[in-house]
């Protein structure tokens, strides 16, 4: 079932490989672009040569977490990363009924499994050591949670930058970097079309179109294509416009934006599979026109949503008025 086979798949490679959503270039590639799509009246802190440096690293921060050997960590983490949209009707539920609330979406899932044990294997424990095979993953709710944390670190600033100190001040905005940063890494995960599906490294199931199905083509579209294909950053700016905010008033979440997106993405699993049996995303034409033009088109995507993303929650961040409050008290008191 979901992610079935990533334990094993590890194992069997001795930790040599692991699957993520673009390697680290990749999700570079998106940041850098998500940047550049800053617009001017976007604060200038973080569009320094600094900030953008900073930006570009943390975009494979949390895939770096996952290398821990820490059980209990991988089970809150690695299902942040996907979501395996196709299975939601084996637990009995559609998307009409997903919330921003994801343990009331948890505890569905729970009930789904018991409602409807025809749809479910017995799973091995001895191949479910950190508990995540009963799950479907939570990328539009991890979305939505650090898009939260970064509305709220601007909602902070803009209060410290009324009445705090110069040293709250800057810690304030090295901490929206790093929000930013964090987000980034989600938002390039939904970006990539392998997860948001069961099929996430091999086609699953009945497959009369023979696509592939041995447990590889989810490396190669993070990384391989592009390392040997030649994407880069520079090839992609002239495509990025200016980011603008999503909704005209400050929203209450970015939710039903995340899982827009990741539908757009979703629309594009088969895609892959054909594009890759036909020989426009394998190692036989790396640089075919059309891989490269697609493998850019997702890069670029996850970078302007992105961009979005961050330009929204700079707009609609309102200004902390208790910490004001808290923060002219002590001032007074100060003189």
């Amino acid at each position: 079932m979901c992610r079935s086979f990533l334990f094993a798949f590890v194992l069997s490679l001795n930790s040599i490989l692991t699957l993520h959503a673009w390697d680290y270039e990749g999700h570079r590639i998106v940041n850098e672009l998500a940047v550049d799509a800053l617009p001017n009246d976007f604060p200038a802190f973080a569009k320094t040569p600094e900030a953008r440096e900073r930006i570009a690293f943390l975009g494979g921060e949390p895939d770096r977490w996952r290398n821990s050997a820490n059980l209990a960590f991988k089970h809150c983490h690695a299902p942040e990363h996907y979501i395996d949209l196709d299975d939601l009707s084996h637990y009995g539920m559609t998307q009409a009924q997903l919330t921003p609330f994801r343990y009331d979406f948890a505890v569905t899932m729970g009930e789904g499994r018991i409602k409807h044990p025809e749809h479910f294997s017995p799973i091995d424990p001895a191949k479910n050591t950190d508990h995540t095979r009963e799950l479907l993953g939570f990328l539009p709710w991890t979305i939505n949670d650090h898009f939260a944390t970064l509305e709220s670190g601007f909602s902070y600033l803009k209060a410290l930058e009324e009445a705090g100190t110069r040293e709250e001040i800057a810690n304030a905005r090295q901490n929206i970097i790093y929000m930013m940063g964090l987000l980034s890494h989600f938002v390039g995960d939904a970006a990539q079309p392998l997860h948001t599906t069961k099929h996430f490294n091999g086609w699953i199931g009945s497959n009369p179109h023979n696509y592939r199905t041995n447990r590889t083509i989810h490396g190669w579209i993070d990384g391989g294509f592009i390392r040997l294909a030649e994407i880069k950053h520079r090839d992609l700016k002239s495509k990025i416009r200016p980011a603008r905010a999503l909704w005209a008033q400050s929203p209450t979440n970015a939710f039903g934006e995340a899982l827009k997106f990741i539908n757009e993405q979703h629309a594009l699993v088969e895609k892959v599979y054909i594009m890759d049996r036909d020989g426009a995303l394998t190692q036989r034409d790396p640089k075919s026109a059309q891989g490269r033009e697609f493998i850019g088109g997702q890069l670029v995507k996850g970078g302007q949503f992105l961009s979005d993303l961050w330009y929204s929650a700079w707009r609609h961040a309102p200004t902390d008025k208790f910490l004001i409050g808290e923060l002219k008290k002590r001032n007074a008191k100060v003189e």
